[in-house]
């Protein structure tokens, strides 16, 4: 097997092919039950998952003066919206974002959050090798959900990535554009910000431009899909004897109406109550 950087006895949960309109929320709960289920020693789980139309906010866009109004116009527009308990700032959704998340048990005393961090960058460029070299880490001016870990190709973002850590577990998380123009899902992210933060109103808000994001068919200039770089995940990580895992496969994995009850909890906590404007 070859020297990589996909963990060692990781099982991949591969949810990708479900695209129907389930709560946005139901991915984030199905991973807050397996972190919370995760012991020393337990193996390494990495969930694949994408949303048809969603708009997934950070806890800081959720207390923005407008959110309420602002989330009002989104839903105006078809898309289902959710506000996260992980870092980060708001991410626009569709069946063209691959989103995978790196679960695995939290060493006892580990404060380092950054090597959490280079693991995914690691593993996502691991993945990207065979179609390009040149994947630049580093925040993106102008980009949605800016952070230090931006992905880019040419200065232009494609992924971002965040984290949550729990008690016994970490969950890094990113979300991949994979297909069709990221300047629609920047100019839908300024959208929501700009309706979020009305005019004469200060607040902290990532001010989007549309032309810093893109895809990777746009960055690769090929006529890339969702489906093919997921099967380009799935191939890298068969290239080092990892495979495919069902529900059946993770130990404690949550049953349907445990997912539902967690993503009508963190609904009720996370949710946005009113405009504070």
């Amino acid at each position: 097997m070859k020297t990589t950087s996909f963990p060692s006895s990781l099982l991949i949960l591969d949810r990708s092919e479900d695209v129907t309109p389930y709560p946005a929320l139901y991915p984030f709960a199905v991973e807050e039950l397996i972190c919370r289920s995760m012991h020393e020693g337990a193996r390494p789980i990495l969930h694949i998952w994408r949303h048809p139309r969603a708009f997934i906010m950070g806890l800081r866009d959720s207390r923005l003066p407008a959110a309420a109004a602002a989330k009002g116009w989104l839903q105006s527009q078809g898309y289902a919206t959710a506000v996260r308990n992980s870092g980060g700032a708001a991410v626009p959704l569709d069946s063209g974002v691959v989103n995978i998340t790196l679960m695995y048990p939290k060493d006892a005393g580990d404060m380092d959050h950054r090597k959490d961090f280079h693991r995914m960058v690691a593993m996502i460029r691991e993945v990207l090798d065979s179609l390009t070299k040149y994947v630049e880490q580093g925040e993106v001016a102008g980009s949605f959900c800016p952070g230090e870990f931006d992905l880019a190709i040419g200065g232009r973002k494609f992924c971002g990535i965040a984290q949550r850590r729990q008690q016994r577990a970490i969950a890094v998380q990113a979300f991949i554009i994979t297909e069709g123009l990221g300047v629609e899902k920047a100019a839908l992210a300024r959208g929501f910000y700009e309706r979020a933060v009305p005019e004469g109103m200060s607040a902290d808000y990532p001010h989007v431009s549309p032309e810093s994001m893109s895809s990777l068919a746009e960055c690769l200039h090929i006529p890339l899909t969702s489906q093919h770089f997921v099967q380009q995940l799935l191939d890298v990580a068969a290239e080092t004897g990892i495979a495919v895992a069902g529900p059946t496969d993770i130990a404690d994995y949550p049953s349907e109406a445990d997912i539902l009850e967690m993503v009508r909890l963190m609904e009720e906590r996370y949710g946005i109550l009113r405009d504070t404007q």
